[in-house]
């Protein structure tokens, strides 16, 4: 009776671990497939239809836009308890989310290649920008979070500030459900919220002191973000009238060239960079992956033990394992498929027209896209979101005999519009990971706006130094 008891669990055991792992794969049904096509492009349709407002803040304005409605509407939906999303639900999205995020970034490639023989006219103030913004990140903001006990989270609130391309590529490299993943999700979101009011009362500051130069200030408004390049601007405009469509010019132009390299400096330079001093940073302060005090031996010191089943509970909440889709020929195609119809009648909303050559021209971003995919299969090392921004640019590049054809299909289109869907799809998928994100609290926003302060002011500095040499 003894050996009866003893293995009958064991067996039992085994039993359910075979089951997880029949049950893990899934193929989605047809009803599937359409709740989360149709419910993300019904999110984004109104995200789009509520439109863009600005509230007065004196010199500053929060803006309030079609992409934060859209996060804003996909997470409630993704958090409520009337009706939960299942876990099916949330890897459809997934799978989605996959395809047109990627998308998106074809399309913001598709915008970048027109305008590189603009940087034949660039100095080495607005070059040295991206410089700047690599040392007020990492250099000076990441040793603050590990400092604060955020763990691996400080990697992603820290290697960069955190735009639509850095989220895209943290999501493709690490996974939604990673540590890194969760800091640069959490720096997007308060980006997104308060960036632009953040940034020109920044400048607005900085600018009224008269320390920098409004040329190098303008400069350092290269973040990546429209919104938070507009906020500085206007402030600045308000500070320096005459200097204005100076301002406006410099700022424009740096932007475009942190839009142009900038990505490929945070994930070639910064990260790699990052992912080295945070090993580093953790050793100073004797932090683990989690953020938890470690004395000289490295184990968990006994104040940190008293807060470890709070963090245990919030941990196992983050890496629960939603079924995965079944990937297969078809899967691709719907997921293709629903991404470029989705991308056409949104671009279509957003900009209120809509043409031939605008659906031939999302059809020409869900094949750059495919072909990403297929390269980022044969060569892993490169994620797709790095191969589209380079299809993309490459494409409408003034040296390509075929470009002139391409921007006429694309010139029209609104990557922001054409890739809303992953925006809302992403805000779906928060629910499960929202007891993480609650452990991010105050650290997130103190470190969050030290790596919006540092990348400005250093990239400024940066500007200033040149200018004046």
């Amino acid at each position: 009776m003894k050996t009866q008891s003893t293995t009958t669990p064991e067996v039992d055991e085994r039993i359910v671990k075979v089951d997880e792992r029949a049950s893990s794969l899934f193929t989605p049904s047809a009803r599937q497939w359409t709740a989360m096509i149709l419910l993300s492009t019904a999110v984004c349709a109104v995200a789009i239809l509520a439109g863009t407002h600005k509230i007065p803040l004196g010199n500053a304005a929060i803006v309030l836009m079609p992409v934060l409605w859209a996060v804003l509407i996909g997470a409630i939906i993704g958090v409520q308890k009337v009706r939960p999303m299942s876990g099916q639900s949330r890897a459809v999205a997934s799978v989605l989310l996959n395809v047109s995020i990627v998308m998106f970034l074809a399309a913001l490639g598709t915008h970048v290649g027109p305008s590189l023989a603009k940087l034949t006219s660039l100095g080495p103030a607005i070059l040295l920008q991206e410089v700047g913004h690599i040392f007020g990140t990492v250099i000076l903001a990441l040793p603050v979070g590990v400092a604060l006990g955020m763990g691996r989270t400080a990697i992603g609130a820290t290697w960069a500030i955190d735009r639509e391309s850095y989220l895209a590529y943290a999501l493709q490299r690490f996974g939604v459900k990673s540590p890194v993943y969760r800091g640069v999700f959490s720096v997007w979101l308060l980006g997104s919220v308060f960036g632009a009011v953040f940034i020109s009362l920044l400048a607005g500051l900085l600018g009224g002191v008269g320390i920098f130069d409004p040329r190098a200030l303008a400069l350092g408004l290269g973040l990546g973000s429209g919104s938070m390049m507009l906020g500085g601007v206007a402030a600045l405009s308000i500070i320096y009238p005459q200097a204005a469509p100076e301002i406006m010019a410099l700022a424009a132009l740096s932007n475009l060239v942190t839009n142009l390299i900038g990505f490929y400096a945070g994930a070639f330079l910064s990260l790699p960079m990052a992912l080295r001093l945070y090993k580093f940073w953790s050793r100073i302060f004797r932090r683990d992956d989690e953020g938890r005090r470690l004395d000289r031996s490295g184990k968990v010191i006994t104040a940190s033990r008293a807060r470890k089943p709070e963090r245990s509970k919030v941990d196992v909440a983050a890496v629960i394992q939603d079924p995965e889709v079944r990937t297969k020929p078809s899967t691709w195609i719907i997921a293709f498929g629903a991404s470029i119809a989705t991308g056409i009648v949104l671009n279509a909303l957003g900009t209120r027209s809509i043409s031939v050559n605008d659906v031939i021209g999302v059809v020409l971003l869900g094949g750059l896209t495919a072909l990403a995919f297929v390269l980022a299969k044969y060569v892993p090392a490169v994620p797709s979101s790095v191969w589209v921004l380079g299809l993309g640019t490459l494409a409408t590049a003034p040296f390509m005999p075929f470009s002139d054809a391409v921007i006429a299909l694309t010139h029209n289109l609104d990557a922001l519009y054409v890739g809303l869907g992953s925006i809302a799809l992403l805000g779906m998928n928060l629910g499960r990971d929202v007891n993480a994100l609650k452990t991010l609290n105050w650290r997130t926003v103190i470190v969050a706006m030290l790596t919006f302060s540092a990348s400005f002011v250093a990239a400024a500095a940066l500007a200033q130094f040149v200018i004046h040499v």
